[in-house]
């Protein structure tokens, strides 16, 4: 597992709107950002839809500030291209979370294309599907079903804005691993042509990155949006970026989504001010291969999987599994690997690695 130290850097995470919170200190600029913030906070908020609004797998609703909690980041792509409008994908999944003891994050990227019960449903299929078929209160249940672990919050954000954020701290720069040709954010095909090496990106060319799976594996890109999120955060939080901020909340604007208040965001400011703080990245193991519907799925390692659910649970202070909740998961699991070729839904995956045409007949 790879940790990633911080000494002088404040709170970093997926979502720019977050990191902002943190660099705001005193100051007319400041100020203004401050409120601004909070301004698209406000315009943001949008409410899981569960009973009482809080996890099922609490007994009561947490606070951040005392609390050790979970946030579910998405990666979402709703481009007028894909004619989605409210009913998108996931791109990227990411759990993290917060012991307030410790001070620590941990971060773990879920594949997209992980085999799961989807409770919105009722049967198996791609976790990214969630939320096409009940948006972030799909995707909130389908996570906690799959890692039992309560998610606690939600960020919501779309990749337009991705582009955007990159383009407005002139390019990121990234060590492309092999030359890949990948389509845009318009869906062109073979629009984006990168070759190997050490080289400056633009907000179109980071997204091929981060999202194409086509030369590697559907983990490998989880690790690669890792380190893009990384590389975003601290060019970010770098003293030449501090009256970029404004474009970046611009950015951010129309395209996030939250159950997050201001007061909850300012909460995690205790994280960003240790200078011991780390976040520690965790990744599943498995593997993948074609089922009988013809599609490829991701199928995560099962002692993997359970030594991530503990480890998750251990972070947040939950009870840890014992043997016998390890066998009525196991029977939970194949009571439920229910065959997803339903007449009430098919998926068109005329481009395999880019299965974006979901179709409700």
């Amino acid at each position: 597992m790879n940790v990633i130290k911080r000494s002088k850097k404040k709170w970093i995470w997926i979502t720019v709107s977050i990191i902002l919170i943190l660099l705001i200190s005193g100051g007319a600029y400041a100020a203004h950002l401050y409120n601004k913030t909070s301004n698209v906070i406000e315009e943001s908020h949008e409410k899981v839809g569960r009973d009482n609004e809080h996890s099922a797998l609490r007994e009561e609703a947490v606070d951040p500030i005392e609390d050790n909690v979970t946030v579910l980041f998405l990666g979402v792509d709703t481009s007028e291209e894909r004619a989605y409008e409210e009913k998108s994908r996931t791109d990227a999944m990411l759990v993290a979370t917060f012991n307030k003891d410790e001070g620590t994050v941990k971060l773990l990227s879920i594949p997209r294309d992980t085999y799961v019960y989807v409770p919105e449903i009722g049967y198996n299929t791609k976790i990214n599907h969630a939320h096409f078929h009940g948006g972030p209160k799909a995707s909130v249940e389908t996570v906690e079903d799959y890692l039992n672990v309560p998610i606690d919050y939600y960020v919501s954000l779309n990749f337009e804005a991705f582009i955007e954020v990159v383009d407005s701290l002139n390019g990121i720069t990234y060590d492309v691993p092999y030359e890949m040709e990948e389509m845009d954010s318009k869906d062109k095909t073979d629009a984006i042509h990168l070759y190997p090496g050490r080289q400056k990106l633009d907000g179109e060319e980071a997204l091929a990155l981060v999202r194409t799976r086509k030369y590697d594996s559907d983990i490998e890109r989880g690790k690669r949006q890792q380190e893009v999120i990384e590389i975003i955060a601290d060019k970010v939080t770098s003293a030449s970026s501090i009256f970029k901020l404004n474009q970046l909340i611009e950015a951010i604007r129309p395209n996030l989504k939250t159950d997050l208040y201001m007061n909850d965001i300012k909460s995690f400011m205790e994280y960003g001010l240790d200078k011991d703080f780390n976040i520690e990245k965790i990744n599943l193991e498995g593997d993948g291969d074609y089922m009988d519907d013809g599609l490829w799925y991701f199928h995560a390692d099962e002692d993997s999987l359970i030594d991530v659910q503990r480890e998750l649970r251990n972070h947040l202070d939950l009870p840890a599994y014992s043997s016998d909740d390890d066998d009525e998961y196991n029977e939970y699991d194949d009571h439920n690997d229910v065959d997803n070729n339903d007449d009430s839904f098919q998926e068109n995956n005329d481009h395999q690695e880019d299965d974006s045409h979901i179709k409700e007949s």
